[in-house]
Formats: C-alpha cells, sequence, structure tokens
C-alpha cells in the first residue's frame, strides 16, 4: 500500500489537472477507489472516465482494471469493520442486495476455479493422506470452515484434530507435538489472523507440512504453506464471504476420499448402522 501510494505522489507533478484529482482521492479515499468502476471514479471526482484510464497507464499499469485490483490485494487486510460497511453500502446502492450478493459469490467461485493451482490443490490432497495426525486451524470466521472439514475429515480419519482457538496460550498446547508426520491445515482471510499465522510458522518449524486457504498469493499465511489454496473471498463486506473457501474445501474432502474409497466404504456402512440403531436422524414415512 505504502509503494502504491508512494508512487502517486512522487507523479503528482507530472499529472494532468484531472489526474491530479483522481489522485488526491485515491490517497484520501483508497478504500473506496479500489472498488469504484472508472467511470464512477471519474463522475465522483469530476473528470471523463477516459482520463482516469490515462491515470492508471501514466503509473505503468496496462489499464484502469489492473490499478484497481492493486489497490483491492493493497488494502485488503487494511480495512475495518466501519470501512467495510461504508464500502458495502457504497456498492449496493440501490440494487438488489439478495440478486447483488449471491451474484457476488457466483463470480468468486468461478474467478477461484480459474486461478486455484491444480498441482498445489493435488500437493495438499497427497501430503494429507500420508499425514499421521492432521491438524485443522481457523479463528473467528474462518472457524465455521475449520469445523466443517474437521467433521469430515474426523469420519475419514482416525487423527485428525480441530484446534480449539479460545486463547494464544491453548492453541499451542494442542500443536505442542506436531512432528514432520503430520500436517496442520491453516485457514484465514482478510483481517489475516496472528495466532494462525504462529501456528503455522511454528507447524513449519517443527517439519510439518502446511497447508494454507486463503483468498491471494499475496496473503501472509503463503510464507509458510508447503501448498497454498487461493479461494477468492469480498474483502469489501463487512460480513465474509466463505463461498469460494467452502466450495474449495468440498472439493478436497471429495478429493481426500476417493483416496481412501476402500476405507471409507466401510467407515460409513458401519455408520448407517450406527444412525439406524440409535435414531440419529428422523425417518420419514412414506404416504
Amino acid at each position: 500500500m505504502n509503494d502504491l501510494m508512494a508512487k502517486i505522489q512522487n507523479n503528482l507533478s507530472d499529472f494532468s489537472k484531472g489526474q491530479r484529482l483522481i489522485a488526491r482521492y485515491i490517497i484520501e479515499h483508497y478504500d473506496k477507489a479500489a472498488f469504484m468502476t472508472a467511470s464512477r471514479l471519474g463522475v465522483t471526482v469530476g473528470v471523463s472516465e477516459s482520463t482516469v484510464v490515462r491515470f492508471a497507464t501514466e503509473l505503468g499499469y496496462d489499464g484502469y482494471p489492473h490499478l484497481q485490483k492493486a489497490l483491492q490485494e493493497m488494502i485488503r487486510n487494511k480495512l475495518t469493520a466501519v470501512q467495510r460497511m461504508e464500502v458495502t453500502n457504497d456498492r449496493m446502492g440501490n440494487r438488489d442486495v439478495l440478486q447483488t450478493v449471491l451474484n457476488a459469490d457466483v463470480e468468486k467461485i468461478r474467478m477461484t476455479l480459474d486461478e486455484l493451482d491444480r498441482d498445489a490443490f493435488h500437493g495438499a490432497v497427497e501430503a494429507i493422506l500420508k499425514a499421521r495426525r492432521i491438524y485443522i486451524l481457523g479463528v473467528r470466521s474462518s472457524s465455521a470452515l475449520a469445523g466443517f472439514l474437521g467433521f469430515y475429515f474426523n469420519l475419514l480419519f482416525d487423527q485428525v484434530r480441530l484446534v480449539d482457538t479460545a486463547g494464544v496460550s491453548e492453541t499451542f498446547e494442542q500443536i505442542l507435538r506436531i512432528s514432520g508426520d503430520d500436517v496442520l491445515i491453516g485457514i484465514s482471510f482478510p483481517r489475516y489472523s496472528k495466532r494462525t499465522l504462529s501456528a503455522m510458522k511454528y507447524a513449519k518449524d517443527c517439519g510439518a507440512r502446511v497447508v494454507a486457504l486463503t483468498d491471494s498469493r499475496l496473503s501472509p499465511l503463503t510464507r509458510f504453506a508447503d501448498h497454498t489454496l487461493i479461494a477468492k473471498s469480498d474483502m469489501a463486506s463487512f460480513v465474509d464471504s466463505l463461498v469460494a473457501p467452502l466450495s474449495v474445501i468440498n472439493a478436497l474432502i471429495v478429493a481426500v476420499g476417493m483416496g481412501k474409497q476402500m476405507e471409507i466404504e466401510g467407515t460409513f456402512n458401519k455408520l448407517e448402522s450406527i444412525w439406524d440403531e440409535y435414531q440419529v436422524y428422523e425417518k420419514l414415512e412414506d404416504e
């Protein structure tokens, strides 16, 4: 963020009058500018859309979308909850909230499918299948993802530990004996959890394989990951969009399950008997 702002500041004297208006707006309102179209930004500062496009090229970008993407990547971990709400209100306007949110989630899944590294995905599956113990860690909103993954992995593996994130010391006590035979799966999205990062670093230092599920290659989780799974998440909304990450987790569970198919069939046959005997699920009688 500082590098981009410095580039804008250093070029102020070379900009035209209209471009200087754009530059000052970005410096003062970068959180909103990052999610504006070129046309919207032009209207906001009182210049033409073409002036906004030329501004982006003056900074060395191929076009405005590349400048916008750079802004979004830089600020995704800097927006406060209040800023996120303001941006959400600004982006929504008078549009249908249900349609806008669901369409945005569909787009995130499409982007995730296009950008996710298949080699990293298969590497993560292989590491999980070979692991003696599997540790899963997700803090705050990411704890829902960790819990979902932990639920299914507990059906597939004997040694799965969903790390309780009630406190920092408790987190490290639970992964104290992690070793080179183990895997830790760390899940975090903006704003990134320091606790998750610290646990991943500890696991890496202990020789364990580390899998990261996060939103960008600029995410700090990538520093400690052997395999990074990228899933797009909406950094602007005050509610974290976890649709694409959950979809990647679904794919991970299915891929791992296919790698343990013979064992899984026996496990689920036994579970079905238990569920029937202890009436775990409500039976719907035929009418």
